[in-house]
């Protein structure tokens, strides 16, 4: 299996995290996302009072500059690391 075929895998995995998985690591797999799938940021900040969507661009940001290949992998192995740890507290 390709890198690309295990992230679609991981992808699908990503939305059966229990629902008690913090927003801080869920925001590093969106920026992990948004990178191997997008590449570096291509849009402007979004304003002080759109919360969300700014925790969301400034992950994205944190990862800026890795290449899609890297974003995939530490997206796969991030994953993994979130279900090993829902599987052992339940």
């Amino acid at each position: 299996m390709g890198l690309k075929e295990e992230f679609e895998e991981y992808a699908e995995k990503a939305k059966t995290l229990p629902e008690n998985t913090t927003n801080e690591n869920k925001l590093i797999l969106y920026g992990l996302f948004k990178q191997a799938t997008v590449g570096n940021v291509n849009t402007s900040r979004p304003g002080i009072f759109n919360m969300r969507d700014r925790a969301k661009w400034d992950a994205w940001k944190t990862v800026e500059g890795k290449s899609q290949e890297e974003a995939m992998s530490d997206y796969i192995t991030k994953v993994k690391q979130l279900l090993e740890e829902a599987s052992a507290s339940s």
